[in-house]
């Protein structure tokens, strides 16, 4: 009877590891839910900043457009729920390197610049992301540059 109770608890306390498909599900997941935030932070939110995010996530994965639908769907859904962002950039810190963890970064900014308006909200929840996964002030200066560049806004 002990025995048992042991190996409930253990279950419990040492889930069985994810499997390769679950961690890169939980990694696009992790990136997906950041770039809705951005979207987000917005009380309306612009057309040009959902493609902004579909366009950030079909860059760094290979998704059929179902798959991608289907993320979106997740990623706002657990964007809503979250109350912060830890669990998310503990994924991003655990499984991406620095350059990655810019390159996200950067996808944000793309997401916050493609209504041509940078919001003080898309600020300051890019700056606070940018800081949860290590990335310093430079790497994020230059990120910034870089997706404004892309965005026709001016030369870095």
């Amino acid at each position: 009877m002990l025995r048992a109770l042991k190996d409930l608890f253990d279950s419990f306390s040492s889930p069985s590891p994810a499997t390769p498909a679950q961690q890169e599900h939980e990694l696009q997941l992790a990136c997906a839910v950041l770039l809705v935030e951005v979207m987000r932070a917005e009380p309306d939110v612009p057309p040009a900043e959902r493609e902004a995010v579909l366009a950030g996530l079909r860059r760094k994965f290979t998704l059929q457009p179902d798959e991608l639908d289907r993320l979106m769907e997740l990623a706002d859904e657990k964007a809503r729920s979250a109350n912060d962002f830890f669990a998310f950039t503990s994924t991003l810190n655990a499984r991406f390197g620095q350059e990655q963890k810019v390159r996200i970064v950067e996808f944000m900014w793309q997401v916050a610049y493609a209504d041509g308006d940078i919001d003080e909200h898309e600020n300051h929840l890019i700056s606070k992301v940018a800081g949860l996964l290590h990335v310093t002030h430079g790497e994020y200066i230059a990120a910034k540059l870089h997706a404004k560049q892309a965005a026709g806004q001016g030369a870095p």
